[in-house]
């Protein structure tokens, strides 16, 4: 049996027009996933981290006066900044040495209080 030298040339050409189409076909699939990522960066990642850069900015700043609200849930109002801890007072003459890093909020001192 005889087989022309052009035929394996004429089948690569036929493989290659096949994987470029399976190539196209294979980006349209994972393009939802890509929308996808990009609205969950833009919806989820992106203000998640404003807010981080915000609440860093607020600890650095905390000052004596300012009320603060811990990660545990302790309000209370700043007596004494250190370096890495903060001391708070949270009843008359009751004071606790907090860790900065541990602040979820901080309140100036002439914040309204929540109730009033």
């Amino acid at each position: 049996m005889f087989i022309p030298f052009t035929a394996p040339v004429a089948a690569a050409a036929a493989a290659s027009g096949a994987a470029a189409s399976s190539g196209a076909a294979s980006f349209l699939s994972l393009a939802p996933l890509l929308l996808v990522f990009v609205v969950f960066y833009f919806l989820m990642i992106r203000p998640q981290q404003r807010r981080m850069k915000t609440l860093q900015a607020s600890i650095e700043g905390v000052k004596k006066g300012d009320q603060v609200t811990t990660a545990g849930g302790i309000v209370g109002k700043v007596t004494r900044v250190e370096d890495q801890l903060v001391e708070v007072e949270i009843a008359p003459n009751v004071r606790v040495r907090v860790v900065k890093a541990t602040l979820t909020d901080v309140v100036g001192p002439n914040a309204k209080p929540a109730n009033d």
